[in-house]
């Protein structure tokens, strides 16, 4: 017998033919029926329905907010001055060297901090921030979560309670969804427009049933949920992001705010030290995109070398994107051979050298509304 656990909106996945998987001790949707490419070019042109209930909705109170701040401002490199109520920002949760235990999101409300962290570390975060912050009352949330993506993904949402259509990327706001009150982020994992729901476990199957009602609204699985993340330069954590790599190896700077940096709330925050020095001294590697002409699948693993042979870094995570066509990939690379400039590269893939080049990111454009 399996020991994987069900998500709430196991029975509509089946009941749409999903071929199933085990991900993060849980039972997911991997792929339906019309394939991943399918999956992933309706997400591009209209919308994709993604179940993403194995994340983990934390809520953190404490009864003095002034309090909950200092405690998670120790546990993590935020800075809750000019943090506006009802914004989600993007932090991490760094160990003593540095490296990302995980990345999470962070919604600040009047009277708690909602956050979501990664299905596969999400009793390791919930253990970790009891630890670093004994006085705050972490308790998980009781709820399904979908992600509704797409350049459509206004309009359908809309069509349910208009105020969706007021939120800006990175906002935060209940929405009134078939009966249902659904904390609602805009935000996602794709690149594209959307929105992120968190639905009282009781409604999911009323809520997902109505939007998938929807002409434009499709169905997609995790396979291609990964296509589309890599596609839009967003690293997944365990492949591009580990507690071996460090935020500013792998692009993530942005993550750090500059408060934290300098001036008197600098550092203070775990692996700050490390953090710091890559900022001001830079680092040994780099995550960097890359991109192949040649129609070999490249994937996590494969090494980069140079011409001579030499090994100079190594994929972290590959596909042959769907919207392009040709092959993209997340690599860190050796400090000294990007600083080159104009080092011809090369996958090993088995007894094959495709060329590659480095891409600026993301492999497609962002389509975030601001």
């Amino acid at each position: 017998m399996s020991d994987l656990k069900h998500i709430p909106l196991d029975a509509v996945h089946r009941a749409l033919g999903a071929r199933f998987g085990g991900f993060a001790g849980y039972d997911m949707p991997i792929q339906y029926p019309a394939g991943l490419r399918s999956e992933h070019l309706h997400t591009r042109e209209q919308v994709g329905l993604f179940d993403v209930s194995h994340m983990g909705q934390i809520s953190a109170r404490d009864g003095r907010m002034a309090t909950l701040r200092a405690a998670l401002e120790r546990a993590l490199p935020l800075d809750f001055d000019n943090w506006t109520v009802g914004v989600q920002k993007y932090s991490l949760l760094l160990n003593d060297a540095g490296g990302v235990e995980d990345d999470l999101m962070l919604v600040l409300l009047p009277e708690e901090v909602r956050l979501i962290v990664n299905a596969g570390n999400r009793d390791h975060d919930f253990a970790l921030l009891e630890q670093r912050c004994p006085e705050v009352d972490f308790r998980w949330i009781d709820a399904a979560l979908i992600a509704l993506q797409g350049p459509q993904a206004e309009r359908v949402l809309a069509a349910l309670d208009p105020a969706a259509a007021e939120m800006r990327f990175m906002q935060a706001r209940e929405l009134k969804l078939v009966g249902a009150t659904c904390f609602t982020t805009r935000s996602g994992y794709t690149g594209e427009d959307g929105y992120e729901i968190s639905i009282p476990s009781a409604d999911a199957e009323r809520v997902a049933s109505r939007l998938l009602e929807d002409a434009a609204v499709k169905p997609v699985g995790l396979g291609a949920r990964d296509t589309l993340r890599l596609e839009a330069g967003l690293p997944l954590h365990g492949h591009d992001i580990t507690p071996e790599i460090s935020p500013i190896e792998a692009g993530l700077g942005f993550g750090i705010p500059q408060s934290r940096r300098s001036g008197p709330k600098a550092g203070g925050f775990p692996g700050a030290d490390t953090i710091l020095g890559q900022i001001a001294d830079g680092t040994n590697r780099k995550l960097v995109g890359l991109a192949s002409a040649e129609s070999i699948p490249i994937r996590a693993g494969a090494a980069i070398v140079d011409a001579a042979g030499v090994k100079v870094g190594e994929v972290t995570s590959g596909t042959v994107s769907p919207s392009l066509n040709h092959p993209v990939m997340l690599a860190f690379i050796d400090r000294a051979t990007l600083e080159a400039g104009d080092t011809a590269l090369f996958a090993q893939v088995r007894d094959k050298r495709p060329a590659v080049r480095i891409t600026p990111l993301p492999f497609v454009p962002k389509r975030y509304k601001r």
